[in-house]
């Protein structure tokens, strides 16, 4: 046998030294409850370490004793061979294993208490049991630790122990663990298993969240570089903290002679100035220590671009600062200052600004450099967002980035080739979410009511004032090429896919706005969408009813038909004049023919049949046509079931087909 195989058979591994069982796929990995971060558009979908992973307590009870058990090379060579002779030696072998490592575990620091601590937690965490039953658990437990939690708390095992405590017990319970770990809390936000601890103490304990945040006061630069640290004050700014508590984590950007100015007693009045942050920093300040706070703000930022790899850039804490940093220029009385500043800033973080555009604030930054920066820096930002557009898309705050470069940036042929088309070939993943179809819509009808709400709109409208400055081309001129450049695309985009589009209902509202307002020939979308109607009708398959029957997709054909839609304010149909209803009519006509439109006047489709009619007054053929539809002895059969929805309202529209 090759000496190679003989060493590796050696010895038969004991259960407990098999090693951790594999994790678990985090592909089926279930939603996890309560806030989670913003994700940046950079980074692919993934889970991080939240508290309530249950997947990390379940690898973790796998591999508890995985730091006791011995290793390999310690077993004697000697011990080895003899196994491979003698069936039995193996068996004592493990046996004398078992007691060395009884022997390692006990002269270990606090080891009976942690065995206790660990009887208990096993009870405790278990997920099948009362409220009742686990609160008797997670008191006993903390009978066993109660004092000597910041002796143990930095053990990995001991860590998982504390937080099972912190989040199944109560209140007091975990006051009583805030308190005791007073004064620990910079160093433990900095270890990799207790953090987790810091993170549910943070939110869990509101009356001691800010005397938390306050011990990391004057290191909030190096915690937030650190490499564990950095999400706890990333949680604890986006997630839990309230305005002045996220203060105190924004006041070691100022520099050191702001923090020392700042320093506050937590009376009301100082927390209210707090709240303002560098603007209410720099509120009646000599313009030379302004200059002196400008330049502590911009280095301290320059220094988290300039470690970008450290993962602080996409962190909402940072893009607060640069957001206040830039409003703080703005109020520059010297333009010449006001630009060489502003171009400082980007000319450090150009590359990084995909890092930046998931949260309002750092939207705010991009769209500010959009609306500011000359025609090469446009280019150069969109270059940097062009492979991350298909994310940005389905991003509340990324999407906004996109909408204003396309309202303010001149070169449509750039923005055509960059992002419009990257939009458009993502269609079919992007009409499925609210965001994906907002950025499909914004395309052919920006800004519209109907789709954006006033709070998006006023975003949108914070960068007019610098476009009229800093864009030379006509608003409306502008729009018009941005929706040419998408409008053949979109078209045959919903001839190819209408059927599924349809069946969708918010496809339906992007079909709607596409039908309506994009520029070019539509014949071969709306036969896509008529051919839909003229399947057999009612559908003798229940799990595919007849599109008709579907309420979302009814109203876009009467909408078409219309040919707009109904205006709430004016109480009238404001049609669109990139869409010809007539032209839909006539070829709803020959499409779906005399028998479906029959039945569907019987039936679903009475509202539908009542628009066809009311369109037969713009043109003497089609009116014709529908009035040998509608002979007597059918007009008498759609008289007899008045009552049915639309029916009057069909009856009427059929009596001025005459």
């Amino acid at each position: 046998m090759p000496e190679a195989v003989q060493k590796r058979n050696r010895k038969r591994p004991g259960s407990s030294q098999a090693g951790p069982k594999a994790k678990k796929a985090h592909a089926e990995k279930p939603d996890v409850k309560g806030k989670k971060r913003s994700q940046p558009v950079t980074a692919p979908p993934r889970y991080e370490d939240e508290e309530e992973s249950s997947a990390d307590e379940e690898v973790f009870e796998d591999g508890l004793e995985g730091d006791d058990i011995m290793e390999e090379d310690a077993v004697p060579e000697a011990a080895a061979q003899s196994a491979n002779k003698d069936p039995n030696a193996a068996r004592e072998s493990h046996k004398a294993q078992k007691v060395l490592q009884e022997q390692r575990k006990a002269a270990k620091p606090h080891s009976s208490l942690l065995i206790e601590a660990k009887r208990a937690w096993g009870l405790a965490r278990q997920k099948n049991i009362s409220k009742t039953e686990r609160a008797k658990h997670v008191h006993a437990l903390m009978n066993v630790v109660r004092g000597k939690v910041h002796e143990i708390v930095f053990k990995h095992d001991a860590s998982r122990i504390i937080q099972t405590v912190v989040k199944y017990g109560g209140q007091k319970e975990r006051n009583e663990i805030a308190i005791e770990l007073k004064g620990k809390y910079k160093e433990l936000a900095q270890s990799k298993y207790s953090k987790f601890l810091v993170s549910k103490l943070i939110r869990f304990c509101p009356t001691h969240r800010t005397s938390i945040l306050q011990e990391f006061q004057g290191s909030i630069l190096r915690l937030v570089l650190h490499r564990e640290a950095s999400s706890v004050l990333a949680d604890a700014f986006e997630l839990w903290g309230n305005a002045y508590e996220r203060s105190l984590l924004l006041q070691d950007f100022y520099g050191k002679e702001a923090t020392l100015l700042t320093m506050t007693q937590g009376s009301e009045q100082e927390k209210e100035n707090s709240k303002k942050g560098l603007k209410g920093l720099l509120e009646g300040v000599e313009p030379e220590r302004r200059k002196r706070v400008l330049s502590a703000v911009q280095g301290n930022l320059t220094t988290i671009f300039n470690n970008s790899d450290k993962g602080a850039v996409s962190h909402a804490l940072v893009h607060r600062v640069f957001w206040e940093y830039l409003c703080a220029i703005n109020e520059l009385e010297d333009v010449a200052e006001r630009e060489k500043l502003r171009r400082e800033m980007f000319e450090s973080c150009q590359d990084t600004l995909a890092e930046i555009v998931h949260t309002k604030d750092g939207s705010r930054v991009v769209r500010e450099f959009i609306a500011q920066g000359t025609a090469k820096d446009r280019k150069q930002i969109v270059k940097t967002l062009k492979p991350h557009v298909e994310r940005m898309c389905k991003d509340d705050e990324a999407q906004l980035v996109l909408f204003t470069a396309l309202d303010i940036i001149d070169d449509t042929k750039l923005t055509g080739k960059s992002l419009v088309a990257d939009i458009v070939a993502s269609a079919s993943t992007l009409y499925t979410s609210p965001q994906g179809r907002r950025s499909l819509i914004y395309l052919v009808s920006p800004r519209t009511r109907r789709h954006f709400t006033p709070a998006q709109i006023n975003l949108l409208a914070e960068t007019d004032a610098a476009r009229s400055q800093t864009s030379k081309k006509d608003d409306k001129l502008r729009t018009e090429e941005v929706c040419k450049a998408a409008s053949e695309s979109l078209l045959s985009w919903i001839t190819k896919n209408g059927a599924d589009i349809m069946r969708d209902p918010g496809g339906s509202l992007v079909v709607t706005e596409v039908m309506l307002y994009s520029e070019g020939d539509k014949s071969a979308a709306s036969e896509s969408l008529l051919n839909l109607l003229a399947a057999p009708y009612p559908s003798s398959d229940p799990a595919n009813p007849h599109i008709i029957t579907l309420p979302h997709a009814s109203r876009v054909y009467k909408t078409l038909l219309q040919g707009g839609p109904f205006s709430h304010d004016t109480k009238e149909i404001v049609r669109s004049p990139l869409f010809s209803s007539a032209d839909f009519a006539n070829q709803f006509v020959g499409i779906v023919g005399m028998e479906n439109t029959l039945a569907m006047a019987r039936d679903d489709g009475a509202f539908i049949v009542a628009v066809l009619c009311e369109r037969a007054a713009e043109s003497d053929e089609l009116r014709k046509t529908l009035k040998g539809w509608f002979t007597a002895e059918l007009r008498k059969e759609l008289e007899k079931e008045k009552d049915r929805r639309g029916r009057t309202v069909l009856l009427q529209q059929i009596a001025s087909l005459s």
